[in-house]
């Protein structure tokens, strides 16, 4: 995607060939900086602090993450401890399990001194297969959007509302949720994004915003409550959110609000899709709700928040009164009878077993 007429992936490699470039998401929308990561320390930095975040670039962090960890140490005992290491950073997403487990894979029978070119050769294929999985995405997405313009008789406007950021910024490129929204835009259809700001860490308000504009998508800011007032009214032809983890069975674990969301759609008819790579699908588990395990977070997200000030600097400010305590779930589970369909690189299915092993036959 482009900001500012450039083109940009989430993930690169830097200049000099082996040390990792990112756009440090901590400071946007207000500051756009690139960050250069050079060791094992510091890519798991950027995983935990959220830096990147997003499941998909997640996993192509710790790729990457794996790859600075050989430079420093090629041996079996290095590998696991580095794998360990970027493991721990975010237990929720299951994109950096799977990045992780095919790193180990593939590193597994090379020779140490063979190691780091096997590496970085691997984590570049994980975020090429990322663009391409995202890109597909999208071209059954917009598909969806099409169908809920054409219904209504084709209005000025077709409205898709959104949760959190599962964007270009979620990925390594084109995003989940919003790939459906580029294709549409860049088809010529008129679609508009109402844009959760998804409290407490705000990526809809400071990241969704943001890449949509910076790509001409017409779209407005809302507070995370007002979803279901839209719905009520009309104003909204379908909901589309990204995930962190999907069970083989079709829950869906997303940022913590989706839950919210599915249930106001369901109560008004409003269609509820679920955007996700094959990467997300965590095929060992049943049950999301009992089984996916929820990250809590700095309950300073929830008691501070940063923001531009009148003389354009960036300052932080806290909310809550001084001797508040503060609870912070990262994310929710939205139950697979809540969601319409799940939109997938392969194709579109319902959200069950069989409707991803439809899909994924190997899996059956």
């Amino acid at each position: 995607m482009k900001v500012d007429g450039t083109a940009y992936r989430t993930i690169w490699l830097n200049a000099d060939g082996w040390s990792v470039d990112i756009i440090d998401q901590t400071l946007l929308p207000h500051q756009f900086v690139i960050a250069r990561l050079t060791n094992l320390a510091e890519a798991a930095h950027a995983i935990s602090a959220m830096l990147v975040r997003g499941a998909p670039l997640v996993g192509a962090t710790a790729a990457y993450g794996m790859c600075l960890a050989v430079r420093e140490d090629a041996s079996d005992e290095g590998l696991a401890k580095a794998s360990e290491i970027l493991f721990a950073t975010r237990p929720t997403a299951v994109n950096l399990r799977w990045a992780l487990n095919v790193m180990g894979t593939k590193l597994a029978g090379v020779k140490p001194q063979d190691r780091a070119a096997a590496a970085y050769k691997c984590a570049a294929e994980i975020c090429d297969d990322d663009v391409a999985t995202c890109s597909s995405i999208g071209d059954h997405g917009l598909g969806l959007i099409r169908s809920a313009w054409e219904k209504r008789g084709k209005p000025e406007r077709v409205n898709v509302l959104t949760h959190c950021n599962a964007g270009w910024l979620a990925t390594v490129d084109w995003g989940t949720a919003l790939s459906p929204v580029y294709k549409a835009h860049d088809a010529g259809l008129p679609v508009h994004v109402w844009v959760d700001e998804t409290r407490p860490r705000n990526q809809g308000a400071s990241l969704s915003a943001w890449e949509l504009g910076r790509h001409g998508v017409p779209h407005t800011v809302i507070a995370d409550n007002v979803g279901g007032h839209l719905m009520q009214h009309g104003e909204v032809d379908l909901c589309i959110v990204g995930t962190d983890r999907t069970t083989g069975t079709g829950d869906v674990c997303n940022k913590i609000g989706t839950y919210l969301k599915a249930l106001a759609a369901r109560d008004n008819n409003v269609p509820f899709y679920v955007a996700l790579p094959h990467s997300t699908i965590d095929w060992t588990l049943e049950n999301g709700v009992t089984e996916i395990p929820i990250e809590q977070r700095d309950a300073t997200e929830v008691t501070e928040i940063a923001g531009r000030a009148p003389d354009g600097s960036v300052t932080t400010v806290r909310l809550t009164p001084d001797g508040s305590q503060a609870a912070n779930y990262a994310f929710d589970v939205t139950p697979r009878r809540l969601v319409t369909g799940l939109i997938t690189e392969r194709g579109v299915c319902e959200a069950s077993k069989a409707g991803l092993v439809g899909l994924y036959p190997e899996r059956g």
